[in-house]
This record gives structure tokens, C-alpha cells and sequence, in this order.
């Protein structure tokens, strides 16, 4: 099971999830809507370098649409990997894939209903991976909130591309979450927080435990 931190705005933050052995690690930059972890570009690259990421990837979480803007953000964090969290057209998708041709792209379907297992069947076209999240009305993540299961496992098998399941999910719900869906990975940010916004290193430590079936 694939564990992606997301929301990692602190360089002690980055190197816990490293250590942990996160897959990825998501940095929240070009934010538009809702989003308190979210960076500067300056802030993100500065985080990057100071820290040993250990193999984990990392990732731009980004509300950016245009292409011109998250192929520019990219090469300036200097990483591969993207996660487009807005509607974006599939014409930008693919300006990104040319300009950056080793991209590992990551898209947002937001689990609403029947209708987002077409819209996923649509994206796996563009995209390397999903990842399924919930959305409320000013917010595209981050919600701490679920969404119907149901849905989301029926995206993972109708699709064929990796899919991260996203949304609310936390030390509790994780392994129903997981039994459930049987999705490639789980993505979480808010569910690992102390009210405050910092991660919580003990459900960071106790969340990829349970992913990974070592902790029940």
C-alpha cells in the first residue's frame, strides 16, 4: 500500500514522513482556493533542500490550470511529480507531458456521485495516477471529510491507472477505508494534524503503520 503525506510545510514535517518511508510527499504550491499548508514556491524548494528525502518522491500539489505555470513551478521545485487538483483540460495535461516527458501526473477526481466514475474512465487517458477526494464549496481538499466509498471503489475497478484514495481519512477509518475501496494507495494531510495545523508525529508514525497491515 502507497502512503502519501500531503500538506508537509515544515522541514522536520518532510523529514518525519522520509524516515517513515512515505511513498510521496506533497507540497502544496500554486494554491488558489482554501488551504493552510499551502507554500511558496521559494518556501517548498527551500524545504527540499534541506532535508534527505530518502527515496520518498515529491510532489506539487497544485490548483494551477495552465500549463505554462505548473511546468515553470516544477523545474523550479526541481521534482517530477505533480498533482493537478483543479479542472484542467486534457489539451494542458498534455503540454505538461511534452514539455516534461518523464512527469509522474497525478489528477483529482472529486467523488460526487455516479457521474465521477466517468470522469475518472476520462482522466486515466491524461493522467498517471488519481487520486479521489472530497470536495465542499470553497474547498478541493483538505476537507477532513469522506466521501461515499462505494463510489470510489467501483472507480477502482473500472479503471485501470493507479488510484489513491483521499478525503477524511485518519487512524480510525483508515483500515475500513483500505478493506473497502482496495485502492493502490491512501493520501492523507488533515487526518494527521494537531489542531493547530502541524503534523502529529504519533498518527503520522500510527497512519503508515495500519496502511501497510502492521498495525490493525
Amino acid at each position: 500500500m502507497k502512503v502519501k503525506f500531503c500538506g508537509i510545510s515544515r522541514s522536520e514535517e518532510a523529514a518525519l514522513a522520509a524516515s517513515l518511508g512515505a511513498d510521496y510527499i506533497g507540497f502544496l504550491v500554486g494554491i488558489t482556493h482554501t488551504a493552510e499548508d499551502k507554500l511558496t514556491n521559494r518556501q517548498a524548494r527551500e524545504i527540499l533542500d534541506s532535508v534527505d528525502l530518502r527515496g520518498s518522491v515529491p510532489v506539487a500539489v497544485t490548483h494551477l490550470t495552465a500549463a505554462g505555470d505548473v511546468i515553470s513551478t516544477m523545474k523550479e521545485l526541481g521534482i517530477y511529480a505533480v498533482q493537478l487538483h483543479d479542472v484542467i483540460s486534457p489539451e494542458e495535461i498534455l503540454k505538461i507531458r511534452d514539455a516534461i516527458p518523464d512527469a509522474y501526473i497525478i489528477k483529482s477526481v472529486h467523488v460526487v456521485g455516479e457521474r465521477s466514475v466517468e470522469a475518472a474512465l476520462e482522466l486515466e487517458k491524461y493522467a498517471d495516477a488519481l487520486v479521489l477526494d472530497t470536495i465542499t464549496a470553497d474547498r478541493i481538499g483538505g476537507t477532513g471529510l469522506t466521501h461515499d466509498w462505494s463510489i470510489s471503489k467501483k472507480i477502482v475497478s473500472s479503471v485501470k491507472k493507479p488510484v489513491f484514495l483521499a478525503g477524511g481519512l485518519n487512524t480510525q477509518n483508515l483500515a475500513r477505508a483500505i478493506e473497502t475501496v482496495r485502492p493502490y494507495g491512501v493520501d492523507v494531510n488533515s487526518g494527521v494534524e494537531f489542531p493547530d495545523g502541524r503534523k502529529n508525529p504519533d498518527k503520522m508514525r500510527q497512519f503508515i503503520k495500519i496502511a501497510r497491515g502492521e498495525l490493525v
